[in-house]
């Protein structure tokens, strides 16, 4: 089995135009990729809809809320009941998990948690390992489920509670997709390092 993914099609989505502005900047060249200043309830074409949610499934503000309206308040009783089963009451931060919607058009979920409880998580690692948790979450569905996942909606991630700067977490997403597009023949640890410097944060790190 090869290890390079297919190219997956993400839209990335937020009503801020700032944030959409950094996710040019930092996406330019992946012509898989788009970029919608707007919200994702006005999107039409999708299969999974990404949750840039907390720890424990707790679904009641900012996009998490907008997500409940739109598919349903029985959408976050599913992700309740799968971290009770399957993380024993509490998702870890640089996991993702696929769960279906209900839904007809947009079948699928990517509950992904940026943080623990809603707080600042501006100098963090935090939005990579949440995106590239996604990503991979997707990539492992595909190998094993039908239909599919081709076309992923992303909102921001940890730009509103997290505090993050547009900058800083447009350049973490977009780090985490071009490393899962081009995955290392081997893994060395010049090859880590490299990673590491291009993200610049994590552990006791300061982030630039």
């Amino acid at each position: 089995m090869s290890l390079k993914p297919n190219p997956l099609q993400l839209i990335l989505v937020d009503p801020i135009a700032a944030l959409c502005d950094a996710w040019q900047l930092e996406f330019a060249g992946l012509s898989q990729v788009s970029v919608v200043n707007g919200h994702f309830e006005d999107l039409t074409d999708y299969d999974c809809m990404v949750s840039a949610g907390n720890s424990f499934g707790l679904m009641d503000g900012g996009v998490d809320l907008a997500i409940i309206r739109y598919f349903g308040l029985e959408l976050m009783d599913r992700v309740q009941a799968h971290i009770l089963k399957h993380f024993r009451g509490e998702q870890p931060v640089g996991t993702s998990v696929i769960l279906p919607t209900g839904h007809s058009q947009h079948p699928y979920l990517a509950h992904t948690p940026t943080m623990r409880v809603p707080m600042p998580i501006a100098q963090t690692d935090n939005v990579y390992l949440a995106m590239w948790a996604m990503l991979l979450a997707v990539w492992h569905h595909n190998q094993t489920q039908a239909p599919p996942i081709q076309i992923i909606a992303c909102p921001g991630l940890g730009t509103a509670t997290g505090q993050m700067s547009f900058q800083r977490a447009a350049k973490q997403m977009a780090r985490a997709y071009k490393n899962f597009l081009n995955p290392p023949e081997q893994i060395s640890w010049p090859m880590a390092t490299t990673r590491q410097k291009a993200i610049a944060a994590g552990g006791d790190i300061v982030a630039n």
